[in-house]
């Protein structure tokens, strides 16, 4: 047996990971838990377990921001998930969150905006209305005869 071969070298280059469905399931799981972020019970869940405590996990909420670019923003439903991840990269917020009660309030408030979305959508703009098409005259109606004169208009009180 000789030593130095092609086929007895070990190649010590590292692989290159390939993930074999293109990154869809990590997609998929981030966007699901992105979303999930829209409810405040959920996050109260997180708080009142000290997930908020663990420096790993507020990393993967400052790494979770780049759902707010615009090319992954069209693939969420609920956009109340954006607002509570910018919340929660606060430390005020979250500690806030761990408390009954101001969950409810941010539950409520939630409610609320959901309730009155269209109207005040709606509130600040203004409805036009296209002008409706004036019927045209029937075609065998002739057309008044024009003069080269200029008409005067007289206003009378």
């Amino acid at each position: 047996m000789a030593f130095g071969t092609e086929s007895d070298e070990v190649s010590h280059t590292p692989e290159i990971y390939k993930d074999p469905d293109d990154g869809r399931q990590r997609f998929l799981l981030e966007l699901e838990f992105i979303q999930c972020l829209a409810n405040p019970t959920y996050i109260h869940y997180f708080a009142q377990n000290r997930y908020f405590e663990d420096e790993a996990f507020i990393g993967y909420l400052k790494y979770l921001q780049y759902w707010q670019r615009p090319e992954y923003t069209m693939f969420i439903m609920y956009p109340h998930c954006l607002f509570f991840l910018e919340q929660l990269q606060n430390a005020n917020f979250r500690k806030a969150m761990a408390h009954p009660a101001n969950k409810e309030l941010a539950y409520r408030q939630q409610f609320y905006s959901w309730k009155n979305y269209r109207h005040n959508r709606l509130k600040y703009i203004s409805p036009r209305l296209l002008p409706e098409p004036e019927a045209a005259p029937p075609a065998s109606a002739a057309l008044p005869l024009q003069s080269n004169r200029k008409r005067s208009f007289t206003m009378s009180f």
